[in-house]
């Protein structure tokens, strides 16, 4: 399969990572919560990981491609305030402030 559209995806997070297996198939993701989150990948795409925090999902599909890559980056959103969670690595946070003290 030749790969077209490219989506990337950065894990940003103390202890956050992420794992392909099974040729590409499965996406399994260690996202803070008490479980590890396990998504099965369309049949129109492929996901790797370069580095436990860098995923890539590929395939000829751009629709599909980038679909899953939402579904992906929505078991956990970017927040505002520290920037941590699951974000596009073209993206740009702009954080809050947050509270001020006296």
């Amino acid at each position: 399969m030749e790969a077209k559209f490219f989506r990337f995806l950065k894990i940003v997070g103390v202890g956050f990572k992420a794992r392909a297996e099974s040729e590409g198939r499965l996406l399994y993701l260690k996202l803070g919560y008490s479980h590890e989150v396990e998504l099965a990948v369309p049949p129109a795409v492929r996901v790797f990981c370069f580095k436990p925090n860098i995923v890539c999902c590929t395939g000829l599909d751009k629709q599909r491609v980038h679909q899953f890559a939402a579904a992906v980056r929505s078991c956990k959103p970017p927040e505002v305030y520290k920037g941590k969670g699951i974000m596009y690595t073209d993206e740009v946070i702009k954080k809050k402030q947050g509270k001020k003290s006296k």
